[in-house]
């Protein structure tokens, strides 16, 4: 077994490295207009200050009028057998011309097609709720303006959407199911919808032109905010959704906290910021059939045109299982992704932890990443990857435009049965740069690979492979150590941790 630590280390490489509920319709049509006030459905237990390594304004919940608008004062039959999207849609019209409030979910199964939010509108989903989602395709037309992979169109509505609008929640203790299965198979059949997205959007053709919603396409996100500002989904419990499950688009000031995320499907991730300003993401669990968190902002062309990147993303308190990344930057970042921060967190059982792809014809810049304070335990891949040479499933870029990573910080971080501790590989002609380990102590099958990389530091780190080079790096151009590696014992895992 190689085991070796590295105290004060410094590299500088430049390498070619059942229904709770029963209740019939009311014949009222009168919404309620209830006297209880708004706290009783919209969360005010005090947001714990952000102390980022960045300037990053403190979020603050969405001011939602204290008004009740109950979905069976609009003919909301429970039961989950009829439809009960016209009555959201009422419901929520009402709510807009009293000046917003909450639209209830009470109690009992709802099937329903999309949820279409408005300003100052809260989604209550009450505990013993569970709202199911049609899963007639046609129901999500016509289509609407969204992003996907990065690139505009009009395609299917997300199953809740609400674009330009303030101040909108999702709240409650309930369960919305997306019953993805029905949109699942699409993964096989949607090479065509986007290769001719793609096309649309490195010729030029503009948004408004590029509608793509046919069945065996493009699949619709879960829950998406496209051009909002004061945005908060909290409390709810979200699964199988039919691709992306949270996606703030063009989005500033979210808040994502005590959600739990269960999806098995292809492309669920748990949340997408996407070219998003000032997110934060806190005290969740996420099991997906993807990344748990993963941070975007516009693909190749698209990307560039839009320029806005996602920067100020706070992730803290986070429980992650399976999927493949705890947290995961790109590979769709062509508009650039700054300052992010993630804090006190798990994953087990992840393919990787932290994670930041991209490759080739994205352009764009990543920097500014810490990771700090973050347990792993039985990764199946790297504990922390850092690539320019991601491999994408669905398009390959049209140009060689390099993209930029740097200023990585990884302190305090732990794992235990991992496949591979770390690996970094940049290009030849744009190395991955600036990039710190610090206080770190992960036992692997595999140690550190380095590739086309530039002044990676290490301190008070420790690494332990059962096989291959301690050090194993390509094409090496200039090192600088201050101190060699020494061999040491392997590590034990230290009492009531991972």
């Amino acid at each position: 077994m190689f085991s070796y630590r590295v105290a004060l280390c410094t590299l500088s490489l430049l390498v070619g490295c059942a229904n709770p509920a029963s209740n019939a319709a009311r014949k009222s049509t009168a919404p309620v207009a209830a006297a209880t006030a708004s706290a009783s459905y919209l969360p005010t237990e005090p947001l714990g200050p952000i102390h980022a390594p960045f300037d990053m304004p403190q979020p603050t919940r969405p001011r939602i009028p204290s008004a009740v608008f109950d979905i069976r004062d609009f003919g909301a039959q429970e039961g989950g057998d009829a439809k009960v999207t016209n009555a959201f849609r009422q419901a929520i019209a009402k709510a807009t011309s009293a000046g917003g409030g909450t639209v209830l979910v009470p109690p009992g199964r709802w099937l329903t097609g999309p949820i279409h939010l408005q300003s100052r509108i809260n989604l209550h989903v009450s505990k013993g709720a569970e709202l199911l989602f049609s899963q007639d395709f046609n129901d999500y037309l016509p289509p609407v303006l969204t992003r996907w992979e990065g690139q505009e169109l009009y395609g299917y509505s997300p199953l809740v959407y609400a674009r330009d609008c303030e101040d909108i929640a999702i709240t409650g203790g309930g369960k919305l199911d997306g019953r993805g299965a029905a949109w699942w198979p699409w993964k096989k059949t949607q090479s065509t919808a986007a290769t001719q997205l793609y096309e649309m959007a490195t010729s030029g053709v503009p948004p408004k032109e590029r509608v793509l919603a046919s069945e065996g396409g493009l699949r619709p996100s879960f829950i998406e905010t496209f051009g909002c500002k004061n945005v908060l989904v909290e409390g709810v419990t979200l699964t199988n959704g039919p691709f992306w499950t949270i996606h703030p688009v063009y989005s500033e000031n979210v808040i994502v906290r005590r959600v739990q995320v269960r999806t098995e499907g292809p492309n669920n991730d748990g949340c997408n910021p996407d070219s998003s300003k000032n997110v934060l993401i806190e005290d969740s669990f996420f099991s997906t059939g993807d990344d748990c968190v993963v941070i975007k902002s516009g693909l190749n062309e698209d990307g560039w045109r839009v320029n806005r990147p996602s920067e100020n993303i706070v992730v803290r308190r986070l429980h992650g299982e399976a999927g493949h990344g705890g947290v995961v930057i790109g590979s769709e970042m062509s508009g650039g992704v700054r300052n992010v921060w993630v804090t006190d967190s798990e994953f087990v059982g992840t393919d990787r932890g932290l994670r930041i792809k991209s490759m080739r014809g994205r352009g764009g810049t990543i920097e500014n990443v810490f990771y700090e304070n973050v347990r792993h335990q039985d990764i199946r891949l790297m504990v922390v990857e850092l690539t320019t040479f991601y491999g994408s499933s669905t398009l390959m870029p049209k140009t060689q435009t390099p993209p930029s990573i740097r200023n990585v910080h990884v302190k305090n971080v732990t794992a235990r049965g991992a496949k591979s501790a770390i690996e970094i590989v940049g290009l030849p002609e744009l190395p991955i740069r600036d990039v710190t380990f610090e206080n770190v102590d992960i036992v692997a099958a595999q140690g550190l690979r380095c590739v086309d990389c530039e002044n990676v530091r290490f301190k008070s780190t420790s690494l332990s492979s059962e096989t291959g080079e301690r050090f194993p790096v390509e094409d090496v151009q200039s090192s600088r150590t201050a101190s060699a590696p020494s061999a040491r014992a392997p590590v034990s895992a230290p009492s009531g941790q991972p």
